[in-house]
């Protein structure tokens, strides 16, 4: 059988992709080898959110080929589907696989060899290219795909739905991914029933536009989705991915609220502290709107980690509305923010607009974002210095010479523990120092689980320190 090596680019929606696709390719017997060997087939997950993302996939697919000029070279995902016809003259590339179509993975590349075989080469053939690239902007279908676990992590990334109706006037993926689409409410437990089962103590939420989650189906219906996945037994944590401020109301705040392993921890996508830039992006709320929904959050939860991403030097921005963005980035002090200096993506609306900021003042701007994220993060993880907070531990580093074992609070604070035993997939609770190293915050150094006096109880595969 032959070997493939994949390589992925983008979001967590495309992460989660590749990993089926992975996944399905194993079962069928393909025997799966690291990106910088030489392999038979080279596939590579593109993404199209920005131009530079365009170019990194064209040169992937191009370090693929020359890697192994006769390896069969597949581009999958969101560049294809915006990229169609340039990539169907790129000569590095064998056969082409869009958005909705990576399912069936398998098959495609199973017909693909055959044809091969026989001295046909219809990779880039109409007859297949109007199966294996669809109007992503017109179908209903959601792609079912099922995930049933990952070598080595302890979360497992749950998707929930597809597509994006938004059209922000930066934004391509509504035309590369479609409009949204909701996935079965019993596909969803039971993919994360069999997760849990194969030992995955918590599940993020993804898809492209999550909020949106049930609308294709007439009503909203993400906190439903969220009270049914508490109920299943052995779950420890529910993580959100990015949330629109919109979906934030006292009546979902309330009910999330009650649910005791939904984390702390919200990502609430802002782009800008300006409501006339937030007006030219179409983002369809304001500062205060958004200052509201943090503010009901915050009644909801204790001290809860909002993060958010952030657009800098977005055409048009001046330095006064810059300074209101600054201004009110501080005013939310969130825990964590993603600072993008804007980029011009062509087939956007904001990529024909005037006033198009300088990279000069673009760096300038996300300098002094990144000063401010850094200090906003420190002074939110100082307080909770001196309490207990539980811990999932996901990995072992070696950092200045030393073996830690790090992990995460239902809060998203990293967290590091000067330990050899081996706490992967772990839950303990532990009290956080004052010790800092880098972004990570210590505990106290504790005998491991197991040791003797150390008055540890054990719950399944969670862990309590007294």
């Amino acid at each position: 059988m032959e070997s493939i090596a994949l390589h992925n680019l983008g979001c967590k929606v495309n992460g989660y992709e590749m990993d089926v696709m992975q996944q399905i390719l194993q079962e069928k017997g393909y025997k799966i080898v690291p990106f910088d060997e030489k392999a038979d087939i080279y596939i590579i997950n593109t993404c199209t959110v920005t131009n530079i993302a365009d170019q990194k996939s064209r040169q992937m697919l191009h370090r693929a080929k020359k890697k192994n000029p006769s390896a069969v070279v597949v581009a999958a995902g969101c560049y294809v589907q915006t990229g169609e016809e340039k990539i169907v003259q790129d000569a590095s590339v064998d056969l082409i696989i869009g958005n909705n179509r990576k399912k069936d993975i398998a098959e495609i590349l199973e017909e693909y060899l055959a044809a091969r075989k026989q001295g046909m080469l219809p990779g880039k053939d109409k007859t297949l290219q109007n199966r294996t690239v669809i109007d992503i902007n017109h179908t209903k279908e959601y792609e079912e795909m099922k995930l049933h676990g990952t070598g080595g992590h302890t979360r497992a990334y749950v998707k929930i739905q597809d597509g994006c109706n938004q059209f922000c006037s930066y934004c391509i993926i509504p035309y590369a991914r479609g409009r949204v689409r909701s996935r079965r409410e019993e596909d969803i437990l039971k993919e994360t029933a069999g997760l849990v089962e194969s030992g995955y103590q918590e599940i993020v939420l993804t898809g492209i536009h999550i909020s949106s989650y049930g609308i294709d189906r007439g009503s909203a219906e993400l906190i439903s989705l969220l009270e049914k996945l508490h109920e299943i037994k052995g779950l420890k944590r529910i993580r959100l991915g990015s949330l629109e401020p919109g979906i934030i109301t006292e009546e979902f705040a309330g009910r999330l609220s009650g649910l005791g392993r939904v984390c702390p921890h919200f990502h609430l996508s802002l782009q800008s502290g300006c409501d006339e830039t937030l007006r030219r992006m179409n983002r369809r709320y304001t500062t205060g709107e958004y200052l509201k929904k943090v503010e009901i959050l915050r009644k909801y939860f204790d001290r809860p980690a909002i993060t958010t991403d952030v657009i800098v030097g977005f055409p048009g921005e001046t330095e006064e509305e810059f300074a209101l963005t600054e201004s009110f980035l501080e005013r939310v002090h969130f825990f964590e923010m993603h600072i993008f200096k804007y980029s011009r993506r062509q087939g956007t609306r904001a990529a024909a607009m005037e006033d198009q900021v300088p990279d000069q003042i673009r760096n300038e701007r996300s300098s002094r974002l990144m000063q401010l994220e850094r200090r906003m993060s420190e002074e939110f993880r100082r307080d909770f210095v001196g309490e207990r907070a539980e811990i999932l531990y996901e990995e072992a580093k070696t950092l200045h010479g030393e073996v830690y074992q790090i992990g995460h609070t239902k809060r998203y604070i990293r967290v590091g523990k000067r330990v050899r035993e081996d706490l992967k997939n772990r839950i303990l609770e532990e009290t956080l120092t004052e010790e800092f190293l880098d972004d990570m915050i210590l505990v106290k150094d504790q005998a491991a689980a197991g040791c003797p006096d150390m008055g540890i109880k054990m719950s399944g595969n969670s862990l309590r320190i007294h």
